[in-house]
């Protein structure tokens, strides 16, 4: 027996375009009748592609009902069209909009980097950095009021660089993949201001330990500030 799949539409079914004559049609209808009819051929006999034949020459073979269905066929395929061009414009939308919260994501990034971590790294490693040298030159002589008074203003210096550094920290959320890097300033920043409170009570009552244990803090505070610079690159 022939293989023979159910076709789309009644052009197809009679196996003709849909700019055929009339007498082509008529032509195929009796071909295709011929060779699936159990009367004329046993071989390729089919009922049900019989069935389809007859439906699609009922309507191709008259004038009328062929106008009509070529009006119906046009309908469709500008739905299929219209359907089509809807699904290609959502897909590009879903692409823009995808390529956008990209973009929009790096940009944050960018900001972030500039008007938060930037600055604030900068001030971070102005009070770190300069804590040994002030505990060299008040180690010549612990008790000298002017090194005491250098030493004091230079706490209160590093106090305002913390403050600062603590605004510009607060003034834009960090981006989500910049969270390990925003933990570890944020910790560094806490600990640099409990070293400076435990250095300021040294001028106080002249206890080495309070010096000792505002630089642990300070070391811990380098630490952070570390991380958070090897999170960043």
């Amino acid at each position: 027996m022939v293989d023979f799949k159910p076709d789309s539409n009644h052009y197809e079914t009679l196996k003709v375009s849909s700019s055929a004559s009339r007498a082509e049609i008529k032509q195929a209808y009796r071909r295709l009748v011929k060779l699936f009819h159990p009367d004329s051929n046993q071989d390729t006999a089919n009922h049900e592609q019989i069935i389809r034949i007859n439906a699609a020459y009922e309507v191709l073979g008259d004038s009328q009902s062929r106008l009509n269905y070529d009006q119906q066929l046009r309908g469709e395929e500008l739905k299929l069209n219209s359907d089509r061009l809807q699904r290609t414009a959502s897909a590009q939308k879903h692409y823009q909009t995808k390529r956008k919260s990209g973009k929009d994501a790096d940009e944050q990034v960018e900001e972030w980097l500039r008007l938060v971590y930037q600055p604030v790294n900068r001030l971070l490693c102005s009070i770190l950095n300069s804590l040994e040298e002030q505990i060299e030159e008040l180690a010549a002589d612990p008790f000298d009021d002017e090194l005491l008074d250098e030493f004091q203003e230079y706490l209160q210096q590093c106090k305002a660089d913390l403050k600062q550094a603590q605004i510009t920290f607060r003034s834009l959320p960090n981006p989500p993949s910049l969270a390990r890097a925003a933990a570890h300033l944020y910790y560094s920043l806490s600990q640099v201001g409990d070293g400076l409170e435990e250095l300021a009570y040294f001028p106080l009552n002249y206890d080495e330990r309070y010096l000792h244990t505002g630089q642990e803090l300070f070391r811990i505070a380098t630490r952070l500030h570390c991380e958070a610079q090897a999170s960043v690159e």
